[in-house]
């Protein structure tokens, strides 16, 4: 998920500017102790980039899907994000 803040579409906006996203969240790195070891906190980043960021409780499996672009919350997520991947490689939106 931290790829994604760099990422940016041929006009130059952010990719996930206006879509829907989620990652690991500033209330998980806070639990897990890396708030002062990451170089920048993955949700609050991604909304400052203009992403619609959707979360559930910390360690919840969730993930969620914006047309191509899929993110997962954390590694419980990991079998989510693989289905939603082979929906949206399945109906294309």
């Amino acid at each position: 998920m931290a790829a994604l803040v760099s990422a940016r579409v041929a006009d130059g906006r952010p990719m996930v500017s206006g879509k829907r996203v989620n990652s690991f969240t500033d209330d998980e790195e806070e639990a897990a102790g890396l708030s002062n070891v990451v170089p920048f906190r993955l949700e609050s980043r991604l909304r400052e980039l203009g992403g619609r960021f959707e979360k559930a409780p910390n360690w919840a499996s969730f993930a969620v899907r914006d047309g191509a672009l899929v993110t997962g919350q954390n590694p419980a997520s990991s079998a989510q994000v693989a289905r939603l991947v082979l929906q949206a490689l399945e109906h294309p939106e």
